[in-house]
């Protein structure tokens, strides 16, 4: 365990600091080739050491029951985790615009009128599903550290966006929320404008059908629908 909780210090850790205050002295000194390549190396080696070091730990009992009304809540939230993330490919403002041109602030649509943030939710509502149907200490800390990456990092892109793009990114939050529906809830953006649309919520749904299929080949367990169907 402690190899595991040091692995996911680095991990997030790591994120956190290539992404924000060393990010400029480091591309000043190496350029931005470089520096994606130092970036994507310490990614992959601190996930390898987290995977590592998870698949060392010894069997551990599960801290609370875990039941079919959880596993069908569980499956419904990880449903609306894949299509935040499939709608969140298409028409995202934080993706970068190589061409550097100004930008209108559209009309928040789709999972944007959800959360301004859709993929860093969907990854934080995979992390809190997982953590809920699978609660050894050690899937505790893995996903705690994706939590944590997802939604900390979302909180920090929104302060880099505001100093990047003073012309955009405010007036694009004051149309949208960090936390999902509030801006719905709050009259900033339009309940009918958060239908995903068909190609988020078909491509979330296949993800969806792929992904918890792929847990019985992979772990043995039985997620999603199949686990009803199995």
């Amino acid at each position: 365990m402690e190899s595991l909780i040091a692995a996911s210090i680095a991990f997030v850790g790591s994120h956190f600091l290539l992404s924000h205050p060393l990010r400029a002295p480091i591309v000043g000194r190496i350029g931005e080739g470089p520096f994606l390549g130092l970036y994507a190396l310490v990614a992959f080696a601190t996930l390898g050491w987290m995977a590592h070091a998870y698949a060392t730990v010894e069997p551990q009992p599960p801290l609370w029951p875990v039941g079919d009304v959880l596993w069908a809540i569980v499956s419904a939230v990880m449903l609306l985790a894949a299509v935040l993330f499939v709608g969140s490919l298409r028409g995202n403002p934080a993706l970068p615009d190589p061409s550097g041109r100004s930008r209108a602030v559209p009309k928040p649509r789709g999972v944007f009128a959800i959360t301004r943030h859709p993929m860093m939710w969907s990854f934080a509502l995979w992390a809190l599903a997982h953590a809920a149907v699978f609660p050894i200490a050690a899937n505790l800390v893995l996903t705690a550290a994706i939590l944590i990456l997802a939604l900390v990092g979302a909180a920090l892109q929104d302060s880099k966006k505001r100093r990047l793009q003073p012309e955009f990114w405010p007036r694009w939050q004051s149309v949208t929320s960090f936390w999902p529906f509030v801006a719905i809830s709050r009259g900033r953006a339009q309940s009918a404008a958060a239908w995903p649309g068909a190609v988020a919520t078909l491509g979330g749904l296949a993800l969806w059908l792929a992904a918890t299929w792929a847990h019985i080949p992979l772990s043995g367990w039985e997620a999603g629908i199949w686990r009803w169907l199995g």
